[in-house]
């Protein structure tokens, strides 16, 4: 497999890693509050008893974003993979878009101050949707000459 191959990949496996990481950080902070609380599973059994019910909500709220925005650029890496089109900038792009997201996770699940992970939240969501648009552009590319 070229390096560029496996650099995207690594990427790929460095967002399903923190995925792993906030579900566990999710398990922490939410079973640690339900024992400080004596809350028993059935009394969160909704989300809306959940939002009722506990403060910290960070990591859970975060592990829901992990599936949103970051869906688009497994989509990429998968599209790209299969196309065998891994340029260089695209493997940038896609560490840089990790980058951003360990961040935005490390607010989010910490001191969760709204406009610093809005800023880190813009800026993955901007640079996913400049890699599909130049992903996009090198494919009509390839596919004209």
């Amino acid at each position: 497999m070229p390096t560029n191959h496996l650099h995207l990949l690594a990427a790929a496996l460095a967002m399903v890693l923190l995925t792993f990481a906030v579900a566990v950080a999710m398990f922490f902070a939410r079973f640690g509050e339900m024992r400080r609380k004596r809350l028993h599973p059935q009394a969160i059994a909704t989300s809306a008893a959940m939002a009722a019910r506990l403060e910290r909500t960070g990591p859970a709220d975060n592990f829901r974003n992990l599936f949103e925005v970051p869906v688009l650029f497994h989509a990429l890496v998968a599209v790209a993979l299969a196309l065998n089109l891994v340029p260089s900038w695209l493997v940038v792009g896609a560490w840089a878009f990790v980058a951003l997201r360990v961040v935005h996770s490390l607010i989010h699940c910490s001191y969760n101050r709204v406009m610093h992970r809005a800023v880190a939240f813009l800026a993955g969501y901007l640079l996913v949707l400049g890699l599909w648009i130049a992903f996009v552009a090198s494919v009509f590319q390839r596919a004209s000459a």
